[in-house]
């Protein structure tokens, strides 16, 4: 696995701006009905990836103002609950993702809510660049961590390795501490 110091890989040096997916209205990348973007490129390449054609950066399409209005759109649906964002690696498409989810809290405040995936851990975002934390702040639930195949686990939801967490973005944020994201029975994910 690739562990990057703190602000070594940033958006506007790696991001090409292309997406190797939308998927709208998909039950397996987070709670409820969603709506999924995954964006191309991640250098974390970790042995066993599921995704591994959207580790290279020119892989799909480029990611248009059309399709951000489309997928703004379907999140209209009123059986839609949020937005997920894979990839590749959201927190390097940051020139893509922010802007996308500012409109949406803008539109949506927070009726919708905005799920992310990322290799990085949580204590390294914390160290990481502007870009990236604006991201998590727009966000409300994050599955952190490289996915380790060591520790792979597929009985685990919404991960793939006993190391992931699902944490809980604002109240983590407010409480300056992981708060692990719960079911709607109040228990946490396992």
């Amino acid at each position: 696995m690739k562990n990057p110091k703190p602000k070594e890989w940033l958006a506007k040096d790696l991001s090409l701006e292309k997406i190797a997916d939308y998927k709208p209205y998909n039950f397996v990348d987070g709670e409820g009905v969603r709506c999924s973007l995954y964006v191309s490129g991640c250098p974390f390449a970790c042995v066993g990836c599921y995704n591994r054609v959207a580790q290279n950066f020119n892989y799909g399409t480029p990611y248009t103002q059309e399709l951000e209005e489309r997928i703004i759109e379907d999140l209209a649906a009123s059986y839609c609950q949020g937005l997920t964002l894979l990839g590749g690696e959201p927190m390097l498409n940051t020139n893509i993702v922010v802007p996308l989810c500012r409109a949406i809290r803008e539109k949506y405040q927070q009726t919708k809510d905005i799920w992310s995936w990322t290799g990085y851990t949580w204590e390294e975002l914390l160290l990481e660049s502007e870009d990236k934390l604006e991201l998590l702040s727009l966000i409300d639930v994050l599955v952190d961590g490289r996915f380790d195949i060591n520790k792979k686990d597929l009985t685990r939801q919404f991960r793939g390795s006993t190391n992931q967490r699902i944490i809980d973005v604002q109240q983590s944020l407010a409480q300056d501490k992981v708060v692990l994201w719960t079911q709607s029975n109040g228990q946490p994910y396992y």
